[in-house]
């Protein structure tokens, strides 16, 4: 069945976690550039993430993306984000960052002009992409939608407290977060703004 056909808020538990989830995992193919989605709490859980990747070899840069300014910081997240990577002993000359996003389709659309001055676009082949697990879907259909289709992407989810693929309907912020994200995949496909896709239930 197609996003498309999908009606939110008259979603089984396991139509949900399937939208989300399936064939949400890391096919462990090298890429050019590490993509890191900000957040509140990217620091925690998609940083370590990141540097993983990093360490493994796997890229030889990361860029991270987002404007947003949380709990009265007077840095951006993506600021953030590259203060700690340098704290844990990522290089200064392999971090790109992107500072002004405010939500997730923008941090692809400003992330362009990053990449595309640090790689030339028409070079890079692959993105090794980090967000959370429950995030993942959204990022994927809109890098797929707006970037060049030429790139590949290898999907590489870090999982929260609460709201993994085990766990999201343990919780109440688990289930709201699901349950929230759902329909923004749904609206977002139905009213063209991201491509659709096939989900097998």
């Amino acid at each position: 069945m197609y996003i498309s056909q999908l009606e939110a808020g008259k979603l089984t538990d396991l139509q949900m976690s399937k939208l989300l989830f399936s064939d949400i995992e890391d096919d462990r193919k090298p890429g050019d550039c590490i993509f890191v989605a900000g957040s509140s709490r990217a620091i925690q859980y998609r940083l370590p993430k990141a540097v993983d990747l990093y360490h493994d070899g796997r890229a030889a840069k990361m860029i991270f993306t987002g404007g947003v300014k949380w709990h009265g910081s007077s840095d951006p997240e993506a600021v953030m984000l590259k203060k700690e990577a340098i704290a844990l002993g990522i290089p200064e000359s392999d971090i790109l960052v992107e500072d002004t996003s405010l939500h997730t389709l923008e941090n692809v659309l400003a992330s362009l002009l990053v990449l595309d001055r640090e790689f030339h676009l028409f070079k890079i082949k692959r993105l090794l992409v980090v967000t959370a697990s429950w995030h993942m879907r959204r990022l994927q259909l809109t890098l797929e939608t707006y970037m060049p289709d030429w790139i590949q992407y290898t999907l590489c989810p870090a999982d929260d407290q609460h709201t993994s693929e085990n766990n999201w309907f343990l919780s109440e912020i688990g289930r709201q977060r699901v349950e929230s994200e759902c329909a923004k995949i749904i609206q977002y496909v139905k009213q063209g703004a991201l491509k659709d896709m096939e989900i097998q239930f």
